[in-house]
């Protein structure tokens, strides 16, 4: 079987943060981590504690049967979970209004957009006249605006080292803006179960600085082309290394780095679920097996 793209050495959490974002992410995570020991510590201390303290071998404290209330005590139980509730709500409302996906998180972001299929991700760069299959490069320090619909069933897209999850589905169009402070390569994903190829459905995503960016996009390109004739066969219900296989390359799990022949396929695969070409571009039907004929 063929090895499955990324995992390795890749960074795969929010935890390893790689922009802002999952910076972001991670630092919320934290908070809510320390506020909540406020209420967890004391019950772990505290229970143990109470245990021992009033043992039945050895009793102590007086004994107090018409007991009842204590006001000290209802508003101690009371008023520090509704503190933490309001912490964490007002937290959380921050943090979700400064993630949002949809706003760009600095000028003049690079365009990429992205096409879920079964089961590998094509990236196209309008800008650069490139396209990718599986393998996501962005310049460091320059915010990416990815814009992702799917040719297939819905989708997730996750790359937790740099941004949050969204859905993706045929013949809409999602946002993702992020942005990377520093080189490295992560591990992008397809969350929402989709097929048996699902488990291989990965992506690199490799962070360069501006002067290797350039060089990527100088020796990038080739003898493919994405254009009809080659998104068919990337449609295809194929992993990445059937696919090359498919387009003649050597069936290993390699990234495809082609030219962009039409310059707005992105949208027409979009519009054909809209009253578009619908027979164009590989069709809206269920997705033509490999070309051994089986579905893996």
């Amino acid at each position: 079987m063929d090895a499955a793209m990324a995992s390795g050495g890749l960074q795969q959490s929010f935890l390893q943060p790689m922009g802002p974002v999952a910076q972001e992410q991670a630092t919320h995570l934290m908070r809510v981590v320390g506020i909540t020991m406020l209420v967890i510590l004391p019950v772990l201390i505290g229970v143990p504690f109470i245990l021992w303290r009033y043992r039945y071998a050895k009793p102590r404290g007086d004994y107090a049967p018409e007991w009842e209330y204590s006001g000290k005590l209802e508003y101690l139980l009371w008023g520090v979970p509704i503190a933490v509730v309001a912490v964490l709500a007002s937290w959380l409302w921050y943090s979700t209004d400064k993630l949002d996906p949809y706003e760009q998180i600095g000028p003049e972001p690079l365009q990429v957009q992205a096409i879920g299929l079964d089961w590998k991700w094509v990236f196209i760069y309008p800008e650069e006249g490139l396209a990718t299959v599986d393998e996501l490069v962005v310049p460091v320090g320059r915010p990416v605006e990815l814009t992702l619909t799917t040719d297939t069933v819905m989708q997730s897209l996750l790359i937790a080292p740099l941004t949050g999850q969204i859905y993706a589905m045929p013949g809409m169009t999602t946002k993702l803006n992020f942005s990377a402070s520093r080189t490295g390569e992560a591990e992008g994903e397809n969350t929402q179960f989709n097929g048996d190829g699902f488990g291989r459905q990965k992506f690199t995503v490799r962070a360069l600085d501006r002067a290797d960016y350039k060089s990527w996009k100088a020796r990038s390109g080739g003898a493919l082309t994405l254009d009809d004739n080659t998104y068919r066969i990337l449609r295809r219900r194929t992993v990445l290394a059937e696919a090359r296989g498919d387009l003649g390359l050597e069936k290993i799990a390699a990234p495809i780095v082609m030219t962009l022949g039409q310059p707005d396929i992105f949208q027409q695969i979009v519009a054909k679920y809209h009253g578009g070409e619908a027979e164009r571009l590989g069709g809206t039907g269920l997705p033509e097996t490999g070309a051994s004929g089986a579905e893996r």
